[in-house]
């Protein structure tokens, strides 16, 4: 089984989500199903079958959320500065094409969310920057075509 790295606030936020399904939406839904079925003939009944379908949904969640934590193995983070990007660390890029600074945080896979600022260690531009110093130039060929950035500065401090 292969294992991915997650931060422990990384694992802490799927961990919370999980019990969150299990001990509000999971009850919810099986009361909404049991409701529904109070109303009679449920071969016909658009409550009932909202309540089933929304109990699978939340199913799936609860077993993708069991798998992943399963997969998934804490990195301590430790504060400070380092000279290269590793796991964990903050990163300020240019994109030498457009002059548009951006700032992005290299996590696990199952916790990268880019509106949130962070990207997997995985993804193309995570897999360019590991290793790298702060003044590199990196050439990343991403789904949305080469991307040239360079290294403004590398940080590595737990986030919260």
């Amino acid at each position: 089984m292969d294992r991915f790295p997650i931060t422990r606030e990384g694992y802490k936020r799927l961990r919370t989500e999980l019990q969150r399904l299990e001990r509000e939406e999971r009850p919810r839904v099986i009361q909404a199903i049991a409701e529904a079925r109070e109303h009679g003939d449920i071969s016909e009944n658009a409550e009932f079958e909202a309540a089933k379908e929304r109990q699978g949904l939340v199913e799936g969640k609860i077993n993708d959320l069991h798998s992943k934590l399963g997969q998934c193995e804490i990195v301590e983070v430790s504060e400070g500065s380092v000279d290269r990007v590793i796991f964990g660390s903050t990163v300020d890029l240019e994109d030498l094409d457009t002059g548009e600074e951006v700032r992005y945080r290299l996590v696990g896979p199952y916790e990268a969310d880019l509106a949130q600022g962070t990207i997997s260690v995985t993804s193309p531009i995570g897999q360019a920057l590991i290793g790298k110093e702060a003044g590199d130039d990196v050439r990343v060929q991403t789904p949305g075509g080469v991307k040239n950035l360079e290294i403004l500065d590398i940080d590595y401090a737990e986030q919260s």
